[in-house]
């Protein structure tokens, strides 16, 4: 991912859901954000997408328990819903959309 860009034109195809909405949807900039966090700067990667930012340690974390079989202890029921999965999805999409708040929160 270090080898190319992906903050360069024309280097990767454009997100179909910004193509056609005009919208950031909840992965736009996710690219960008994982070059960013290869380059060790956090602060350019939340700007690019910041639930990828706060999300990627807890999978990382969930990722490590499991390979190491340490899975006593379990998030909450309510926590590994897919309904409360898509409900943060969809929270974060229409957020980062906002004019006033996608600005601040790095859509």
């Amino acid at each position: 991912m270090r080898l190319a860009d992906p903050t360069r034109p024309g280097r990767f195809p454009r997100c179909p859901f910004h193509a056609l909405t005009g919208l950031d949807c909840p992965g736009c900039g996710s690219l960008r954000a994982l070059h960013q966090l290869t380059r060790a700067d956090v602060v350019a990667a939340a700007d690019y997408n910041l639930l990828l930012v706060l999300v990627l340690p807890v999978i990382a974390l969930v990722w490590l328990r499991v390979i190491t079989g340490r899975t006593a202890r379990r998030a909450p029921p309510a926590w590994r819903s897919p309904r409360v999965v898509l409900a943060v999805v969809v929270l974060w999409t229409v957020v980062r959309n906002l004019p006033v708040l996608g600005d601040v929160l790095g859509a």
